[in-house]
């Protein structure tokens, strides 16, 4: 099964602000010692784009 793609176009202050907040939901999986792989991976995601 294929996922959909989606692409959006954000400012920086937008990835700012996406990054951040993916950030904090992380950290309020890791203090409920939830799993924190889909996060992590779709953050690293958001970093690799807005350094390019």
């Amino acid at each position: 099964m294929f996922r959909k793609k989606i692409k959006i176009k954000l400012d920086s202050f937008e990835c700012n602000l996406l990054i951040n907040g993916m950030n904090e939901f992380r950290n309020m999986l890791l203090a409920e010692d939830l799993p924190t792989e889909d996060v992590d991976e779709l953050l690293l995601k958001l970093i690799d784009v807005y350094e390019k």
